[in-house]
């Protein structure tokens, strides 16, 4: 049975075409992964889906009473309410039902009695509801989804304003997961969550009853939660049976076959045309270049496989650093209090460290006192001479009206239009998205966007704060050789190992490091 069917759906953004005519038939409790290259309309079509976008053309069709839950990979949570009551309000149609069932109460002691008949009848349906949905052991539901990605250590009762941007995510998903709908749409849920978080997930999306698309670009988690692949690229969508291994695998077979047809249809092609061309004139031959001319307008043209650029990640180094980049002495970060003990650490010229802990440690807390964006509570940090960083924030907001072509041009005024195109080229963007406002591209197109603007900076030290969010499997890879390839020295912060162990010269382990503390 079809939760929802999908016919002939079209969108634009703008004059951008962004998806073309695609089917596709989500089956009940049926687990999808959703893939495709930076750009390619992901998010749009799970926005689509929710409502929260009109299509330009075509048909959705849900099963009658179906409930969708959207993890969205931005959102705002308002002030003055705690993290126990914003998971609560995941069933907050059952509290009210209590407190209705409390009313009726009330009035039960002061009644006649042709109203007790009436109020004894509803608080019982009211009851009956109550514990069919399990009413009475929902703090301790909320208690074991809290603890399972983190949010517990947090305090249940910690304002949700002031959660960072990896416990926001946390908390968003956990509410996600407690009205467990009859389809889950997850866009990027395990970015920022800590590792033992992701595997919590994926033992969660294993076993969970429903229906759920998934994007996500951890190829390794992608492999053990999903058995169907929606491929969306070319502005097409195309369903695969498996997991992204097995698709890959199926991809890369149909893609090689689509292009070798392309090519044999294209000598067809000049075949055909050349024959004509030679012998429409001629009178002994115009019979059949007429046939091979009718012939060539009926013939249905292959499409030439639209091979998405990867990028050419590279950084420089502008000018040569003394031996020592930082040093920190008693260093303490922390907003009213420390986050973590006194940090006395350096870094050297050539090192590639990675900083890791869980979500809300203290990560880029470090990270921005260190680059000055943050007072230090307690300590001191040091600079060598001639150190140049270049910092990419984790949450940084470049969503303007501004084209990448003229964000760019603002902080490179001496580049030519040409130079920063071929910078805009080589980071992996097309030349349609050069010529869109940044507001209007996906999360991978925006960070491509700012590495390269890292790539364009002098610098000859790399500070970056979770830089694979929202990158595709292709780009984490190139990513991944630029930093290992550069001749400068590297502060990263990151939760996916697979990106960085290779590469890394040290592991700056925060959790180890309180631990060692206390």
């Amino acid at each position: 049975m079809s939760i929802v069917t999908v016919e002939k759906l079209t969108h634009y953004y703008g004059d951008k075409l962004v998806f073309k005519d695609i089917d596709f038939r989500l089956l009940k409790s049926e687990r999808v992964g959703l893939v495709g290259p930076n750009g390619a309309g992901k998010s749009t079509l799970l926005n689509i889906l929710t409502g929260a976008i009109l299509p330009d053309h075509g048909m959705i069709e849900w099963l009658p009473n179906i409930s969708v839950g959207f993890l969205e990979q931005h959102s705002d949570l308002t002030e003055g309410i705690s993290i126990r009551d914003y998971l609560r309000n995941a069933f907050k149609h059952l509290y009210l039902l209590e407190a209705e069932m409390l009313d009726v109460s009330r009035k039960m002691e002061t009644c006649s009695e042709e109203e007790l008949t009436k109020l004894l009848n509803r608080f019982a349906q009211i009851q009956e509801l109550l514990d069919h949905h399990e009413f009475y052991f929902l703090d301790a539901k909320i208690d074991d989804i809290a603890y399972g990605l983190g949010i517990q250590a947090l305090g249940m009762d910690t304002d949700v304003s002031t959660l960072s941007g990896g416990q926001r995510t946390k908390l968003l998903l956990a509410n996600l997961l407690l009205k467990q709908p009859d389809i889950l749409l997850l866009d990027e849920p395990t970015n920022y969550l800590d590792f033992a978080h992701i595997e919590w997930l994926k033992e969660y999306l294993k076993n969970y009853p429903n229906s759920f698309i998934l994007i996500s670009h951890d190829v390794d988690f992608m492999n053990e939660v999903v058995t169907v692949i929606y491929h969306l690229e070319n502005f097409q969508l195309t369903r695969y049976l498996g997991n992204y291994k097995k698709f890959l695998e199926t991809y890369e077979l149909r893609k090689q076959q689509q292009l070798y047809a392309y090519d044999r249809q294209q000598e067809e092609i000049l075949k055909l045309e050349t024959y004509i061309q030679k012998n429409k004139a001629r009178a002994s031959t115009t019979k059949q270049a007429k046939s091979r001319e009718k012939r060539l307008m009926k013939l249905e043209r292959i499409e030439k496989p639209d091979i998405t650029p990867k990028p050419r990640f590279h950084f420089k180094v502008s000018v040569r650093p003394t031996s020592k980049i930082i040093e920190t002495k008693q260093l303490e970060v922390g907003y009213g209090t420390p986050l973590l003990p006194p940090i006395s650490v350096t870094l050297k010229r050539g090192d590639k460290v990675a900083v890791i802990g869980h979500n809300g440690i203290g990560k880029s807390t470090m990270l921005k006192t260190i680059m000055g964006e943050l007072d230090p509570y307690n300590g001191s940090v040091l600079f060598g001479q001639h150190v140049k960083p270049s910092y990419f924030a984790q949450e940084e907001n470049i969503g303007s009206e501004l084209t990448p072509l003229e964000y760019i041009w603002s902080m490179h005024e001496k580049m030519t239009q040409k130079e920063i195109r071929q910078a805009l080229a080589r980071a992996g963007l097309k030349k349609e998205h050069i010529f869109q406002p940044l507001k209007s591209l996906s999360g991978g197109e925006q960070t491509r966007v700012r590495l390269c603007q890292l790539m364009l900076e002098d610098s000859n030290w790399l500070v970056l704060d979770e830089p694979t969010n929202h990158l595709d499997v292709a780009a984490k890879k190139v990513l991944a050789s630029a930093l290992s390839q550069y001749e400068g020295t590297v502060l990263l912060v990151s939760h996916e190992p697979e990106f960085y162990q290779e590469w890394v010269t040290d592991i700056w382990n925060l959790e180890e490091w309180k631990r060692s503390i206390e």
